[in-house]
């Protein structure tokens, strides 16, 4: 086989349709009989293991792990996103954060990138997609909400009244915001609204939400986070567009439109799993298990590329 057939064999199931994220930590990756294992040593024995890069959409690597120059060459032909972080998915200093390698090709389509780029500098425009994708948001958490049977089980549903009206709440005043910063303010809100009717529901008091961790479901809200930014930052490189074109985030950050595309899934998959993994002390495994279930079930990078591609769509200039 060829190397461009073989390129072309690799990336054969769309990345939305991939099965697998991997996190790995206290390992080598590297390539073993023409395939892309993991080594990991246990005490005086060592075993590979191997990755079905064809299938992988992510793989973050963590602590206490390194990677050979062929696997790299390996996994970008297979098109896979490549992050360095801390342990357990996350940063473990305040101020870091996921470095990503996205896989290069001069070949890459430019259709959602020009079609993106033909209304960003527009700021009227920028502000109606934002609105639409803080929509697409509040839309999200009533639809997962309503068919997630984990959230059942634990008194959590889209339509109890003070969710109801947390999110009419908040999707009225999205329409009615004049600027962004209204925006991220009305998303700070809502956000805590979530927060505070979560902590009730499944009877956890004093819960205050500190970003730098130190309790377990600050400590998974953070880990959960950093997982929908990976799918963010596969679902852009997939389709082209670079992360420093945001429409509502910081304008000075080089990834801020990460953060505005995993804004789909935060409050509707991750915040109301880690304050489940919290309450039922599930270790950290457990909870990283829980929350790719969810992302795979509820096709969480679908309904990111889906999204974007929509927009694309609706607001791109020919």
């Amino acid at each position: 086989m060829n190397m461009l057939a073989e390129k072309k064999h690799l990336k054969a199931i769309l990345h939305s349709k991939r099965a697998n994220i991997y996190y790995l930590e206290h390992c080598r990756v590297l390539v073993n009989s023409g395939r892309v294992e993991y080594l990991t040593q246990d005490q005086d024995k060592q075993a590979y293991w191997n990755i079905p890069i064809a299938n992988t959409s992510v793989i973050l690597l963590g602590t206490g792990t390194s990677i050979t120059q062929a696997a790299v060459r390996m996994l970008s032909a297979a098109g896979v996103m490549l992050g360095f972080c801390g342990g357990g998915g996350s940063p473990l200093f305040a101020g870091t954060e996921v470095e990503w390698l996205s896989p290069q090709s001069e070949y890459r389509p430019t259709e959602y990138v020009q079609q993106w780029l033909s209304f960003w500098l527009d700021a009227g425009i920028r502000l109606e997609v934002a609105k639409k994708l803080q929509q697409r948001r509040v839309d999200n958490i009533r639809r997962i909400w309503e068919h997630e049977g984990l959230y059942q089980e634990y008194g959590l549903y889209a339509d109890d009244p003070d969710m109801q009206r947390i999110l009419e709440r908040t999707g009225k005043e999205v329409i009615g915001a004049g600027d962004t910063q209204k925006l991220l303010q009305i998303e700070a809100r809502a956000t805590k609204g979530i927060y505070r009717y979560v902590a009730t529901a499944l009877d956890i008091s004093d819960f205050t939400r500190k970003h730098e961790g130190g309790d377990r479901a600050n400590d998974y809200l953070n880990h959960g986070n950093y997982l929908a930014y990976g799918l963010a930052a596969t679902c852009l490189w997939v389709l082209g567009i670079p992360h420093g074109f945001p429409v509502m985030h910081g304008k000075t950050r080089r990834g801020a439109l990460v953060f505005d595309v995993a804004d789909l899934v935060k409050d509707a998959l991750v915040l109301p799993t880690a304050f489940i993994s919290d309450l039922r002390g599930d270790r950290e495994q457990e909870f990283r298990d829980t929350i790719i279930d969810l992302f795979l079930s509820h096709k969480a990078l679908d309904l990111m590329i889906d999204s974007v591609k929509a927009i694309c769509s609706e607001y791109g200039r020919p």
